[in-house]
């Protein structure tokens, strides 16, 4: 493995999120490989991947030239698939896309394999394409102009997926959305968490925390879709407290709503959000994430988790092993399922020997091994043709 030359292709690195903490353990996997990505900001990412040789697209220049910021340039969504086909991947024997959008599109060389990484089909024109145009500027002028371009981006994006060797999905929902759309198997290796990084948080809580009331603690972007208005909605009336953690659109609007016992706390820093995991009770996740990297965190921090029964938080949240689930998004169930899980109690050993199942070492560890395997077994019927033709 360390004589192949190595390319990895990203949508786009302007922020640390799920999918870029993919890429830093692909770095660290092939610490030789280059980095291909759509829009580059170094000022945005991890010192790890502002190290790298990082070969942006035309999209980047395009975008600096506007000006566009970080989330702007996504403005130019009809020159993705374009500016991905645009790499020149001639000189890599092998390639690792890591998709959320058009990265998997990317074309290898001949005779070089590709192995792609889903972290989601492109869902702002599958199932997610309703709430995306909802949001678009232009009325019904501009959802019909986005309901054009998402059609020609489906033909795009079940064409393209045909181009990768193999395709690894990041949870048993996105393998399943594979399957449904693309028509592809997918093996499943969930992305990296940095499970250990927890280890410092108690057990429990401390005595005294949430002033005699338990506090429960919810995690998310203030965007439509991860719905933390059920859980606002839920805790009328409780008496428990709530603590969310996160910025977005919807803050005002959530606030609006908010009793008493919620609080709205904005972005914290790392310190400051694993003290607030140190004081919860549990972890309140009502989305429907492709993967879900919140549960997981909490259950390194050994707090148990109320989770939506739907979604990439299946493969971590179990009811009644790691937390409590509730099948319809009403403020009821979630409700219900809090009242659940308040009596029952959670050994901490397994939450978080039910997080390191998808600790950093271990992604990169499955990964490669699964990279390996597609590399020998390519060798192999390579070699077996010679001989059949000898």
């Amino acid at each position: 493995m360390s004589r192949l030359r190595v390319a990895i292709v990203h949508d786009w690195l302007v922020s640390m999120r799920g999918g870029e903490r993919v890429v830093e353990s692909l770095c660290r996997l092939y610490p030789q490989a280059r980095l291909f990505t759509l829009r580059f900001d170094r000022d945005g990412v991890s010192p790890e991947i502002a190290g790298r040789e990082v070969t942006p697209s035309f999209v980047d220049r395009l975008a600096r030239a506007l000006p566009l910021g970080r989330a702007e340039f996504r403005w130019l969504l009809p020159l993705f698939p374009l500016a991905v086909r645009s790499f020149r991947l001639e000189g890599y024997d092998l390639v690792v896309s890591s998709s959320v959008a058009v990265a998997k599109g990317a074309r290898a060389a001949p005779g070089a394999l590709h192995v792609a990484y889903v972290h989601s089909p492109m869902r702002y024109v599958w199932e997610g394409q309703a709430a995306y145009a909802a949001s678009l500027p232009g009325g019904a002028l501009g959802r019909a102009a986005f309901d054009l371009l998402a059609r020609g981006l489906r033909r795009w994006d079940v064409a393209s997926t045909a181009g990768p060797h193999a395709l690894v999905a990041n949870s048993r929902y996105t393998r399943d959305r594979i399957r449904r759309y693309y028509g592809r198997e997918a093996t499943v290796i969930e992305p990296p968490v940095d499970a250990r990084r927890f280890a410092s948080v108690p057990d429990r809580p401390p005595a005294g925390a949430g002033a005699g009331e338990p506090t429960y603690l919810c995690v998310s972007a203030l965007v439509p879709y991860k719905r933390v208005e059920l859980a606002v909605r839920a805790f009328a009336g409780r008496r428990a407290r709530l603590v969310v953690v996160g910025d977005g659109p919807e803050r005002e609007r959530l606030a609006a709503l908010a009793g008493p016992n919620v609080e709205l706390r904005g972005r914290v820093g790392d310190a400051e959000l694993d003290r607030l995991y140190a004081a919860a009770q549990a972890i309140i996740h009502p989305a429907v994430d492709d993967f879900g990297i919140v549960p997981v965190e909490a259950l390194a921090a050994a707090r148990p988790v109320v989770a939506f029964a739907e979604g990439g938080a299946r493969d971590s949240v179990s009811e009644p092993e790691t937390g409590t689930l509730f099948a319809e998004p009403t403020p009821e169930a979630l409700g219900a399922a809090i009242t659940r899980l308040e009596g029952m109690r959670f050994d901490p050993a397994r939450l978080r020997a039910a997080a390191l199942r998808f600790d950093q070492a271990e992604f990169e560890r499955r990964f490669g091994a699964f990279v390996e395997g597609q590399v020998e077994a390519r060798r192999g019927r390579r070699t077996g043709r010679e001989v059949a033709s000898a």
